[in-house]
């Protein structure tokens, strides 16, 4: 897919040549972070922090995907185990036939389930990198040759238009992952406020919430023994001295990951082990010797703490399913108002 179109209604239905049978890529050309500002400004902070959008990027992504499939790691095969199992009655409540936004290009096989079950008319999977989202609506076209594809490059977190005519109430959304998490609540509340506005009064969202569950089990997911997470979250560091010209020592500094009962997260952090003077995109940073990097946050709810925050936002709960252990679960809810 070589031709990108936006997002002006007159071009929803022109050939788009170079695009693959039943895609069609519309761009609503997100703006691009300020890397260097956005990281100089969270290392002068106080406690310093990164963002977790950082960890993504070719190699992280490659070494999240490894985790997943960790036996410490839980919430991918969990959630994949209840769409599984109840993809049908999902897709009673979504409705057949009609169109799926899908938040973040995410899982393949999580996707595939729930495509299978609701066969839509139209597929909107929405991802802020255009060659991700490239790659996996090729891949999709290929296994759904009937379906269409409208492919969205655009930043969730903000207000956008979708690449869709006509009514757009009583859409359905997928957002899987349990990736709200990621978000402080405030901010996570206005993020399904603006789903809402996008799916329309009587639309649905099926939505993934990892549960609190005992310390254990989550800080063992989050710090597996083979080191793969340590892994992924140091590649940050490797990443800016690729790009900021930094010069990180990566052996000088460790993940900690652990779950903050108070505020009931997973907190993400890298720690120096000793004293360290850091170049960072022409800047010095130090770091005293036990000082932390905050790079992110894993929010964990309980079925009524999420009912109470998507309500504020403007949704009705209508069905939630967990697995046996009750560590994850998917929820359906409704727009009431937006």
């Amino acid at each position: 897919m070589n031709t990108e179109a936006t997002l002006a209604p007159s071009n929803l239905h022109s050939p788009r040549p170079g695009v693959a049978p039943g895609v069609r890529f519309f761009d609503a050309h997100p703006t691009p972070d300020d890397l260097r500002a956005e990281v100089l400004a969270g290392l002068s902070s106080m406690p310093k922090r990164l963002s977790p959008k950082l960890l993504y990027d070719e190699r992280g992504s490659q070494l999240f995907d490894a985790i997943t499939e960790l036996p410490e790691y839980y919430p991918t095969r969990t959630e994949i185990g209840i769409l599984c199992d109840h993809g049908e009655e999902m897709a009673d409540l979504l409705g057949r036939g009609r169109v799926l936004l899908e938040l973040g290009s995410g899982s393949s096989l999580k996707i595939r389930i729930l495509l299978a079950a609701l066969e839509p008319e139209i597929y909107i999977p929405i991802d802020i990198s255009r060659e991700h989202l490239r790659a996996s609506a090729e891949s999709l076209a290929e296994h759904f040759p009937a379906l269409a594809i409208h492919a969205t490059c655009a930043d969730y977190s903000v207000p956008f238009e979708l690449p869709i005519e006509g009514d757009r109430e009583g859409l359905a959304a997928f957002f899987p992952g349990s990736s709200i998490g990621n978000f402080e609540p405030e901010e996570a509340r206005a993020l399904l406020g603006r789903v809402a506005k996008l799916i329309g009064v009587g639309g649905r969202l099926l939505v993934g919430i990892d549960l609190q569950k005992d310390r254990a089990t989550l800080e063992r997911a989050y710090d597996d023994d083979r080191g793969v997470t340590s892994a992924f979250i140091l590649n940050v560091l490797e990443r800016l001295n690729r790009e900021l010209m930094a010069d990180f020592d990566l052996k000088a500094f460790v993940h900690r990951s652990f779950y903050n009962d108070a505020l009931g997260r997973i907190e993400v952090h890298l720690e120096a082990l000793s004293e360290q003077r850091v170049q960072v995109a022409g800047e010095q940073f130090v770091l005293a010797a036990g000082e932390r990097i905050h790079v992110e946050n894993s929010y964990k709810y309980d079925i009524a703490g999420f009912h109470q925050l998507a309500a504020g936002a403007g949704f009705v709960p209508e069905r939630v399913w967990t697995d046996p252990h009750r560590l994850f679960s998917v929820h359906c809810l409704r727009v009431e108002a937006c």
